[in-house]
């Protein structure tokens, strides 16, 4: 045995000193203290060599290179990222050693979809016993760290918080018949639906600030159509659109706006959803009453205003302003003004004035209710609803906010008078008092926002409620 006694070992040249003599010799270093390195510099191991003795702090060293689909064993000391996306991973752990440990975390939030199953090595027990785990919660991640025999591997850190940016919107919605469907055109859009007051509670949005904007449809109720002799028909309610075309290019009404203009960006929070309800009809001792307002975030939509009634002294027998304005009733009363209040693009149209009386076969004949897409439409013997409009924010196109048809003249024809295409309701006509079932106007069409129909010379008939639809990209 040589020894060669030495105070201190200096390199004379190059930049290496290697000591040792190579495979299967063995280096003792052998002190009180050990210093390996010097300040600021770094002490490694060679590539493939591993350590022994050092012991661990409970922690592991993450390979950042995802495991994808297959089965792979697991290294004691090692984190590893599972990308489940392409289908499930199995994990073999390795042989238990007091103080082994491994970590799993799930890379791409699929293991819901996509489990890990997790084996142990021979007769190793994971959680006192000897079989595999499933990890199937989305952004799982777990650490497992061997203690004995009796219990194995125990599972000493899980989180599930899944905690990483959105991509898009996530929303959910309350209230009694509100929905939130997948849309059926499109596999990345949702579409809540309220037909009734509800909550629609934005849980999370985008890192991309366009993504935020939503498209949405707000119309509010339609107004009653007048009664008595000669009624007006009530007014649409109030119908606003909203679309962000690079975002979702659905197929909307005439009366879109298209982001930036009037664009609603939302926020995490409970945004309060208000659905007008229709104004009631008018009968031969009373005055039919206008539509209610629909609400979503900054977006307001006005109720129609309702049908003149017959009979009566001004002001009653004008329509009133609203959404949509409602029909005149008996001897040339001028229809309500629509788009009132005035927002851009225009809610709704005017009501038509009613025909003048005279001696003529044309006399007293109620004027139609305005329409979200035309104003009610003068007529010789009858005055029907203005047209709705039509936008397939639902996936399929659907008309709303058609005007209530105005009353048929005094001693016409014996038919009803047609409500505005989009749910309006149909006129009666003037025959003499309780005359027929034909007297009556009809009800409008509920979450149409229609106007209802006007009495010829009975009763005026209930608008229809209105509906508030917001669509948005989910992923």
């Amino acid at each position: 045995m040589s020894k060669i006694e030495v105070d201190a070992i200096t390199q004379q040249s190059g930049s290496t000193l290697t000591v040792g003599g190579g495979a299967s010799k063995t280096v003792v270093a052998d002190a009180t203290t050990v210093t390996l390195g010097r300040c600021g510099g770094t002490v490694a191991l060679a590539s493939g060599a591993s350590q022994t003795g050092f012991g661990r702090t409970g922690t592991v060293d993450w390979q950042t290179t995802p495991k994808t689909t297959g089965t792979f064993t697991a290294v004691s000391g090692e984190g590893y990222f599972l990308n489940t996306s392409g289908g499930v991973i199995t994990a073999n752990l390795p042989a238990g050693v007091a103080g082994a440990i491994v970590s799993f975390a799930d890379y791409a939030a699929t293991w819901q979809t996509s489990a890990v199953t997790v084996n142990p090595n021979g007769t190793d027990k994971i959680g006192s016993i000897n079989t595999s785990v499933t990890l199937n919660t989305e952004g799982q991640s777990v650490t497992f760290v061997f203690v004995d025999s009796t219990q194995g591997w125990i599972n000493t850190m899980d989180s599930t918080s899944n905690v990483r940016g959105n991509a898009f919107i996530c929303a959910s919605v309350s209230g009694a018949c509100n929905t939130l469907v997948t849309a059926p055109c499109c596999a990345n859009v949702k579409i809540a639906t309220f037909t009734g007051p509800g909550d629609f509670t934005v849980l999370s949005t985008s890192a991309t600030a366009a993504e935020n904007t939503v498209g949405y449809l707000v119309v509010a109720g339609g107004a009653g159509g007048g009664g008595a002799c000669a009624g007006g028909g009530g007014g649409a309610g109030g119908f606003r659109e909203g679309r962000n075309v690079p975002v979702d290019n659905f197929t909307a009404s005439p009366l879109v706006a298209n982001a930036p203009t009037n664009a609603i960006i939302v926020t995490a929070q409970t945004y309060p959803i208000v659905v007008g309800a229709g104004g009631g009809g008018g009968g031969p001792g009373g005055v039919a009453s206008n539509g209610n307002v629909s609400t979503f975030g900054s977006i307001t939509s006005t109720g129609g205003g309702r049908g003149g009634t017959g009979n009566n002294s001004p002001p009653v027998r004008e329509g009133q302003p609203g959404g949509s304005g409602g029909g005149g009733g008996h001897t040339a009363a001028i229809g309500g003004i629509g788009n009132t209040p005035p927002v851009s693009p225009p809610q709704g149209n005017t009501g038509a004035t009613s025909v003048p009386n005279s001696p003529t076969a044309a006399s007293d004949a109620g004027g139609g209710g305005g329409g979200s897409g035309a104003v009610g439409t003068p007529g010789a013997t009858n005055q029907t609803g203005g047209a709705g409009v039509s936008t397939s924010i639902s996936s399929s196109s659907v008309a709303r906010g058609g005007g209530g048809g105005g009353s048929n003249k005094a001693g016409g024809n014996a038919s009803l008078v047609a409500g505005g295409v989009g749910g309006g309701g149909r006129g009666g006509y003037g025959g003499p008092p309780g005359g027929g079932p034909n007297s009556n106007g009809l009800a409008a069409t509920i979450n149409t926002g229609g106007g209802g129909g006007a009495g010829g010379n009975g009763t005026g008939a209930a608008g229809g409620s209105g509906i508030v639809i917001i669509r948005y990209k989910f992923q």
